[in-house]
């Protein structure tokens, strides 16, 4: 086949190209120069973020790939041979750096000759200042996304072109091209499209790789056995993030007061009130202590940046320290009140000699008859239980220790759904909730909201340690992305943080589940509140029951 006639090029196959090319046809390898330049530039100017190198070292693989047509075996798979070959070349200009070549790159219209002369003088004289914004944007970008953002708008926006390209369903592609837009961001995403379609190679690049052949260079050797056959300024959280949490710790304050309320109606003598109105104090004003605390350590690093860091990991080590010795503190708290209790019966018979005061009362204890699997539908004590009582087990679970195996409320909640001073289960919300989805003043689980939040995604008022990404107003840390006014991780208050936290309908959708959450918390601490005073409150004081 003679490749210096008129021969549409989308008709010759890659194998047909080869043979003409081990046939000393310079025309035929002026097809697949044509047929792939675009693929391999784009690829290198992923790579290192430099037009002038990028084309080099493209046209340095064409060259190489002359000289070694012959060891194609698979002439058929030329694109990835050609390929393989580049990222090789590419590696190479790594490791000689020492580091990604992307952030070493140089401005867009820094191209050679060749390509200058397919561009006009206006392309050629961008802004300084966007060709900076340019480097940045893609200096950014993993190169998982780097790398199908250029070549999709190098390759005429197809992204069925991208996925033949780097082996990839369309679909990966379309995922990576989405998340690859998002890190660019809008403002960003126009002067990258542009900036990338005007640095396309075309028949210069073409002429230049043919020049480039020495003319002595003979054709590649036959094989044996050839046959003809891939913003906005850091370190401000959003306002409806920082209310979201702060609504979702509140709830948790506003739950301690009806709680204590409840107490005041379970109670039977002065000695339990006493210990209970005691009790509550500590708890509260010792959190307030603790917060404070917290807080105190926030504005020390916002004031003393050198300290950031150290303050920072102090202040997880704190939290890390309450969250889990919180639990353990509630249930010593509990069987306290449940030896005063049986205490009580005993010193002072006469402030139980009530029925509904006995121990198992139906006023009590409410057991519903129903049950599946011998479990019962609904079992809740409204009652303080004494010493020896085991906790509450039903479908859905109300009391002092409270499991559930749909539903769970109380001081110690364990259900998949559920709420209390301390909460654990799928979805969880309380003091301190332990969940998939955590709410509460502190929040663990893979989503964690609330004054203080702990997850892969984390967002709250005080403190954030998220392992994908935190946002916090105040410390904020995370493996890859966090925007708080002390912020740490790999991207922090910088352009891909944002990217990466920025959800369109993310303030109404937190501020939607904060409110739910903390209605979830406090309207069957309502209910129950009301039940227990309904059955249990407004006694009247029996002599003996002031006693000490």
């Amino acid at each position: 086949m003679n490749f210096r006639a008129t021969v549409p090029a989308a008709a010759v196959s890659d194998a047909e190209l080869v043979a003409a090319c081990l046939a000393g046809e310079r025309a035929a390898f002026a097809q697949i120069v044509e047929r792939y330049q675009r693929l391999l530039c784009s690829l290198a100017y992923a790579a290192t973020g430099n037009v002038s190198e990028s084309e080099d070292i493209a046209q340095e693989t064409f060259i190489v790939a002359w000289g070694k047509l012959g060891e194609l075996r698979e002439p058929d798979k030329l694109r990835p041979w050609l390929c393989s070959i580049l990222r090789f070349k590419i590696g190479h200009v790594r490791r000689r750096r020492g580091r990604d070549a992307i952030f070493g790159a140089e401005p867009v219209d820094a191209a050679g000759e060749l390509a200058g002369a397919e561009t006009s003088a206006a392309d050629r004289t961008m802004q300084d200042e966007e060709q900076a914004i340019l480097r940045h944007a893609l200096a950014q970008l993993p190169e998982t996304y780097r790398e199908p953002l250029v070549l999709y708008y190098r390759e005429n926006r197809s992204v069925e072109h991208v996925a033949v390209a780097l082996d990839l369903s369309e679909d990966a592609v379309k995922q990576r091209l989405a998340r690859g837009r998002k890190l660019l961001q809008e403002q960003v995403l126009a002067l990258v499209e542009n900036a990338l379609a005007r640095t396309t190679p075309g028949k210069a690049f073409t002429l230049g790789v043919l020049a480039a052949l020495p003319a002595f260079l003979p054709a590649p050797a036959k094989a044996a056995g050839i046959g003809g056959v891939w913003a906005a300024q850091g370190g401000v959280m959003a306002k409806t993030t920082a209310w979201a949490a702060w609504l979702a710790s509140a709830s948790g304050v506003a739950s301690a007061v009806m709680q204590l309320r409840v107490g005041l109606d379970q109670a039977r003598t002065q000695r339990e009130r006493r210990a209970l109105v005691q009790t509550t104090i500590v708890i509260f004003f010792g959190t307030l202590a603790y917060l404070g605390l917290l807080w105190g350590l926030r504005e020390a690093a916002v004031r003393q940046p050198e300290w950031r860091v150290t303050l920072a990991i102090l202040a997880q080590i704190l939290i890390v320290a309450l969250i889990v010795a919180w639990p353990w503190m509630l249930l010593r708290v509990m069987r306290y009140f449940r030896r005063l209790r049986s205490e009580e019966r005993r010193r002072n018979p006469g402030a139980f000699s009530e029925a509904r005061d006995q121990v198992g009362s139906s006023a009590g204890v409410l057991r519903s008859r129903a049950s599946l699997f011998g479990v019962p539908l609904l079992h809740v004590r409204f009652s303080s239980p004494d010493e020896g009582e085991g906790p509450v087990v039903g479908w859905i679970a109300a009391g002092d220790r409270a499991y559930g195996l749909l539903f769970a409320w109380g001081g110690v909640a364990v259900a998949p759904v559920c709420v209390g001073g301390f909460a654990a289960g799928f979805v969880a919300l309380g003091a301190v909730s332990v969940g998939v989805f955590g709410v509460g003043t502190f929040a663990v689980g893979l989503l964690a909201i609330g004054g203080i939040a702990i997850g892969l995604q984390a967002f709250a008022g005080l403190s954030a340690l998220g392992w994908f990404t935190a946002q916090s107003n105040g410390f904020g840390i995370a493996r890859v992305a966090a925007e708080a006014p002390v912020a740490l991780a790999q991207h922090a208050n910088d352009a891909t943080a944002r990217a990466l936290l920025h959800d369109p309908h993310a303030q109404q959708n937190q501020m939607i589940f904060a409110i739910v959450a903390s209605l979830a918390v406090l309207i069957p601490m309502a209910v129950y509140a009301g039940e227990v005073r309904r059955r249990l409150g407004a006694r009247r004081q029996r002599p003996g029951s002031g006693a000490d």
